[in-house]
């Protein structure tokens, strides 16, 4: 009897002591998570870099609104009448200086200089005439076989036929001048714009049959006030008078797209005056335009240096934060908190931004990873490098 009771109670022993087992590995397990979360604690302070607000001397500088265009740009008009032949270039491209653009129909005028040939000929073979009436009549009249009156009415013959081969001279030299100007001809390098003039179109010396325009270099044109010429006008006056010829250019032109063309100019032109009604004064500032990428008509800036700024404050573009047109910095003090404070921006230079108001000399701003910082929060600062970890990272 007692042996029958054996296995049921063995195998109750066992199942008893697997779950024991399984318990106690809980409640180790809960013990260990309640110590890993006990000595986790608060997160560590977040990694920022920070730039310190720099003090110097920085150039000023200022734009203003200008319009390109050639220092020659000329309209070719025929010197002749008559029908378009022939359009001898490509528009819009560059032409050289007597280049053939267009070609008149010839032969009217042709027509013209072998009339007038002709009427020379005339003219020459009654010179030869008279000549001889001269020659033979002069000896007779010097013995009395003629009148002497006869003799001055040969000499009037002879120098009326003289003065009428001069005209007649001068009517060839017309007709071959008319006949020549039936080919026009590009009066400068430089770009040729689109033909108003077409093929079978009759033109007169009124008619503008295109316009060719000098564009290397280029001009760019643009108006500053009186009071902003008068800054730098001792230096631009040198300039144009010869004494500065080898100055390196110092005039920026900021192109339509935003873009700033890579070759600088210089001011080459000034006004002879201060308009009255605007109290501006027109400048030209000259430009290297080889490939011819800057065209007459274009509108951009030009940006030159006005001034210095001395001992501005500057920090990091990236180091302005910015929500509605109100600016801020996140200040990182000694204790390493992180403060948000109001500041006045002025202009841009290069990739820092001038600040005006609202930073001292020497404190130091979080340039990178502000987005991870609240006002008063302690943060573990580190140098910033410009072009360094991607900013929100």
């Amino acid at each position: 009897m007692q042996n029958r009771f054996v296995p049921y109670y063995k195998s109750f022993r066992r199942s008893m002591g697997g779950k024991l087992t399984l318990l106690l590995i809980a409640v180790l397990l809960l013990l260990v998570g309640c110590e890993e979360k006990k000595a986790a604690g608060p997160p560590p302070p977040p990694d920022v870099e920070v730039a310190d607000v720099v003090q110097k001397d920085v150039p000023i500088y200022s734009e203003w609104v200008a319009q390109l265009n050639g220092d020659t740009n000329a309209q070719i008009t025929p010197k002749v009448q008559g029908y378009v032949l022939r359009l001898n270039y490509k528009e819009g491209s560059i032409v050289s200086k007597g280049q053939l653009l267009f070609e008149i129909d010839p032969r009217p005028f042709q027509a013209s200089l072998d009339q007038a040939k002709a009427d020379l000929a005339v003219a020459q073979a009654n010179l030869s005439r008279t000549e001889t009436d001269v020659a033979r009549d002069t000896p007779l009249a010097a013995q009395n076989a003629i009148p002497q009156k006869q003799l001055d009415n040969d000499l009037a013959a002879q120098a009326a036929a003289k003065a009428q081969i001069e005209a007649r001279k001068a009517v060839v030299e017309q007709a071959k001048l008319n006949l020549d100007w039936t080919k026009v001809y590009s009066p400068i390098d430089g770009i040729a714009g689109t033909a108003t003039s077409q093929v079978g179109d009759l033109v007169g010396t009124t008619t503008k049959m295109t316009t060719v325009s000098t564009v290397n270099p280029i001009r760019a044109y643009f108006s500053v006030s009186e009071n902003t010429y008068l800054q730098f006008a001792e230096k631009i006056s040198a300039v144009l008078r010869g004494v500065g010829k080898n100055q390196p250019a110092v005039v920026e032109f900021i192109q339509a797209n935003e873009e700033p063309y890579p070759n600088k100019g210089r001011v080459i032109l000034v006004n002879r005056e201060v308009s009255s009604s605007t109290g501006t004064i027109q400048l030209a500032a000259e430009f290297s335009n080889q490939d011819a990428i800057l065209r007459p008509g274009g509108f951009g800036r030009v940006r030159m240096q006005t001034g210095f700024n001395k001992e501005a404050m500057l920090i990091p573009q990236r180091a302005v934060v910015e929500v509605q047109g109100i600016y801020q910095a996140v200040v990182v003090g000694a204790d390493n908190k992180a403060a948000y404070r109001p500041i006045k921006v002025g202009d841009r230079f290069g990739k820092d931004w001038i600040v005006t108001d609202g930073l001292k000399p020497g404190e130091k701003v979080i340039a990178q990873g502000f987005q991870k910082v609240r006002d008063g929060m302690t943060v573990s600062p580190k140098p910033f490098v410009e072009g360094g970890t991607a900013e929100g990272k």
